[in-house]
């Protein structure tokens, strides 16, 4: 007889019913609850995908590593010194940071040496000029992450390998102590009252801030952002050169301050971060010039052979947690999640209060990737011949 017939008879015996009873409670049970739970993914699975992780999980795995490397963040840039130093108290994690003044093709360059390198010259993380993006990206020197705010970010790669962090405009670093009539806009630069005077800070063929400049300057001419405002922009730094007004060194607020450099062209939000740091001395004015006038952001990637790769997607969950948006806007620069703070209220008004009018920014042009990208090629590779004669 079969155990279904002895049900049916109700013959059933006792090791017959109890076998019965709990396949019936474990049927009932699943029926309840579902299917069992997905085994937790380890630590690699979670690393080959670009999705969020749980910031519990995130915040164990990158305590265990212990250190993230950052390169090229001077603390005086939009305020990455507040930035690191919030960072290492909220999760007890060391810093360490590689040469502060590199530019974004070092930052590159340091990633490429140091493949399959898990040594303290091996950046975890970069923050680069966004026109070094796709490149790097095909090279294969970025992994994918998608941070909690990822939908509020308005610019990113949609795969997650690179993604905007803030913006600033190219405008004019001034001290007043030396420069009577300050310049209103790039053709102002050429005046003979302004020979030895004029400076870039960074190098062109290394600096995304420098390159941007070039360009600025020349969109100042054509009023749009191609390879046509490239080619302008090298003809108007050759005449400042022709004129004696350009000076070839890298400035900084330390060469500004020692009167070598009285007007520097550069980001808007480091020119009023300099202006902080001299306190007076000397005065300085932030121009935000009336044509040419191009946002440039600067995005944040991880890098694909990450000696800390938890920490350095933990460091971007805090770049893009609200705090860390609102210490960018500290430290003057626009954050790129900037529209979503303002819908949710989150911006003090003494922070908008310290920036320059809003009305200042309604002509920026926001290029776009492929312009920003063959520009910068143009740029760099036509600088030396073009501007320096070589």
């Amino acid at each position: 007889m079969s155990q279904n017939d002895s049900f049916l008879t109700g013959k059933m015996s006792r090791r017959q019913v109890l076998k019965l009873g709990a396949a019936a409670g474990a049927g009932a049970f699943l029926a309840a609850c579902g299917a069992p739970a997905a085994p937790a993914k380890t630590a690699d699975e979670l690393l080959k995908s670009a999705d969020t992780i749980p910031m519990d999980k995130l915040i164990a795995e990158a305590k265990k590593e212990g250190n993230l490397t950052t390169i090229a963040l001077p603390h005086d840039w939009a305020n990455y010194g507040e930035i690191i130093e919030s960072f290492k108290t909220k999760y007890g994690l060391k810093i360490n940071e590689l040469n502060p003044d590199a530019g974004s093709s070092d930052e590159l360059e340091a990633i490429r040496a140091n493949k399959g390198s898990k040594g303290p010259q091996a950046p975890d993380v970069v923050d680069i000029g966004i026109g070094y993006t796709e490149s790097s990206k095909k090279e294969g020197l970025f992994s994918a992450y998608k941070v909690a705010t990822w939908d509020t970010i308005t610019l990113k790669d949609p795969e997650g390998y690179w993604f905007a962090e803030y913006y600033g405009v190219l405008g004019f670093q001034v001290s007043k102590a030396q420069i009577k009539n300050i310049p209103q806009d790039w053709p102002d630069l050429l005046k003979p009252e302004f020979k030895n005077q004029v400076a870039l800070a960074g190098d062109v063929l290394k600096s995304n801030e420098a390159v941007m400049a070039v360009w600025a300057a020349g969109i100042s001419k054509t009023g749009k952002a191609d390879q046509a405002a490239a080619e302008e922009g090298l003809k108007f730094f050759a005449e400042l050169k022709k004129s004696g007004n350009f000076i070839p060194v890298i400035a900084s607020a330390g060469t500004m301050a020692k009167g070598e450099t009285p007007i520097i062209l550069r980001w808007d939000y480091l020119g009023l971060a300099d202006r902080d740091t001299l306190k007076g001395n000397p005065d300085v004015a932030v121009v935000v010039p009336k044509t040419g006038l191009i946002a440039g952001p600067y995005a944040g990637a991880i890098s694909a052979y990450a000696p800390h790769p938890f920490a350095a997607r933990l460091w971007w969950e805090h770049v893009y947690s609200d705090e860390g948006q609102l210490m960018y806007l500290k430290g003057y620069a626009h954050p790129i999640r900037y529209n979503d703070l303002a819908a949710k209220n989150k911006i003090p008004a003494d922070m908008a209060a310290k920036l320059p009018p809003a009305e200042s920014y309604k002509a920026a042009i926001f290029p776009t990737l492929d312009d920003l990208t063959a520009s910068k090629k143009y740029i760099t590779e036509n600088w030396r011949k073009v501007v320096l004669g070589e």
